[in-house]
């Protein structure tokens, strides 16, 4: 089983698999709750090591592939099929995360506890619930509501595990988000790892701006903002590189460990070039080439915005001392690691930043463009660029989604930002015209399919429309 860490980057425990736990022993002191909560905890390093970032950076604008594997192939060419294994991961991932929330959810009450320990404890759960519902709601549409602790395969079976409606599966988002919230006002936190106040708020105003819900995206991030626990980090590389952990931007990010077998990140591997004779890495460690930046991407960046130096790489060094040119993602990729799948820089899940640009969003969605411009300076600001001056709220709109763009590129928001906002088919068929290629992303596509292997274990399922 995987693990995360719940106290600090070095502080990783190992869980017995859940089968092996007896339920009438475990569940009955405050440390079972804690090793119940790095199960919980667990799914999401393998969640945000591939398939987030594929998914949400591949199938757009933003990445290419440049090697012949079919899962990546089809989110590279936007034919995703129900045999992806990267839908499969976030379909698995999610709902183990949300099972083992419910299990702690459901043993709660049973177990003496203090006040802020149950707080924490059923905060936590609820957050990941939440975030586990919000990815899957966004990429599949109508999925089962599970929010119940089963016992045995006859309850299962007896559940009704038919897909509910979108709106279904937002209302329990925000319901946990707020609860989330609530609970985890004034509990002490030890790591950025864990849930939090600020995170379950920040993802609460994520999941309102999704929505369409601008005046409660607007107060519930103008919250986060009143609360001056985060700031923007002055140096916008430190955010990507090694020592990362707990920074004063980061709200909830994801634990990786060098050195410890499976604890690693992939970015090393997955964001550089598939060369052979690259000298970038101790022991020349080769790169896959799997989510590359495109050529439009690398000129995305206005002049002398610090960002693009600290995102994206033009050259690399070659085992003869030479360099030659090479587009490729630099953010998140440990370059004192020889080993695949053993950097040792954290995935920052949410940011401060994005704080500030949803606010700024919120605000001129809500008509008013000059005040909006304040907070989508900040940022600009840190990135060495001049303030952006009086605009209409389209041209807002527009401005908004490059900065986007630039600011979160490789950290999975694009795909999921263009779908928010209505302009995936436009930008990304423009894209592929552009390129001379025949893809297309159509209507139906803009929700993904659901796995197939899930579609067998439980037919009632069904499939989404168009596959």
């Amino acid at each position: 089983m995987g693990v995360a860490a719940l106290t600090s980057c070095s502080d990783f425990l190992r869980l017995q698999p859940e089968h092996q736990l007896k339920e009438n022993s475990f569940y009955k002191s405050p440390k079972d709750f804690e090793l119940a909560l790095v199960g919980s905890y667990a799914g999401l390093q393998r969640l945000h090591n591939t398939a987030i970032v594929i998914l949400g950076e591949l199938t757009t604008d933003n990445a290419d592939i440049k090697w012949t594997s079919p899962s990546e192939a089809e989110c590279d060419e936007m034919n995703l099929t129900a045999s992806n294994e990267f839908l499969n991961t976030v379909w698995s991932v999610c709902f183990t995360t949300i099972a083992r929330s419910n299990n702690i959810l459901s043993r709660l009450d049973a177990v003496t506890l203090t006040v802020a320990q149950k707080n924490r404890y059923k905060g936590e759960s609820l957050f990941l619930r939440a975030y586990s519902y919000f990815y899957l709601v966004r990429l599949f549409g109508n999925v089962p509501i599970v929010d119940v602790s089963f016992r045995s395969s006859d309850e299962i079976m007896k559940f009704d595990m038919t897909r509910k409606s979108v709106t279904e599966i937002y209302s329990l988002i925000i319901k946990d988000l707020t609860e989330a919230a609530s609970l985890l006002t004034g509990v002490s936190i030890p790591s950025k790892s864990q849930a939090s106040a600020g995170a379950s708020k920040t993802l609460l105003g994520k999941v309102y701006l999704t929505n369409k819900q601008y005046d409660l995206a607007k107060t519930v991030l103008k919250e986060v903002i009143d609360m001056k626990t985060y700031s923007l980090n002055p140096d916008y590389k430190k955010l990507f590189t090694n020592g990362n952990d707990e920074l004063q931007e980061s709200i909830f990010e994801i634990k990786y460990l060098s050195g410890n077998l499976g604890e690693g990140n992939l970015f090393s591997s997955i964001f550089t070039p598939a060369r052979f004779d690259m000298a970038i890495f101790p022991g020349n460690l080769q790169g896959s080439g799997r989510v590359l930046p495109t050529r439009q991407m690398a000129s995305a960046y206005e002049a002398k915005d610090l960002r693009r130096t600290a995102s994206i790489g033009d050259s690399v060094k070659l085992v003869t001392g030479k360099y030659e040119k090479e587009i490729y993602g630099l953010k998140f990729v440990d370059f004192t690691t020889g080993i695949a799948g053993d950097g040792g820089i954290n995935f920052t899940a949410l940011r401060y930043a994005d704080v500030l640009l949803m606010y700024a969003e919120a605000l001129n969605e809500t008509n008013d463009a000059t005040e909006a411009l304040t907070y989508i300076n900040l940022v600009r600001t840190r990135a060495g660029l001049p303030a952006l001056n009086s605009m209409d709220k389209a041209d807002f709109q527009l401005a908004m989604e490059r900065e986007r763009r630039v600011e979160f590129f490789l950290e999975g928001h694009r795909w999921f930002d263009l779908v928010r906002t209505g302009r995936a088919q436009d930008v990304i068929n423009k894209y592929f015209k552009d390129n001379g290629l025949s893809f297309t992303v159509a209507a139906h596509e803009l929700i993904m399919p659901i796995p197939l292997r899930e579609i067998d274990i439980n037919p009632k399922l069904g499939q989404n429309p168009g596959y």
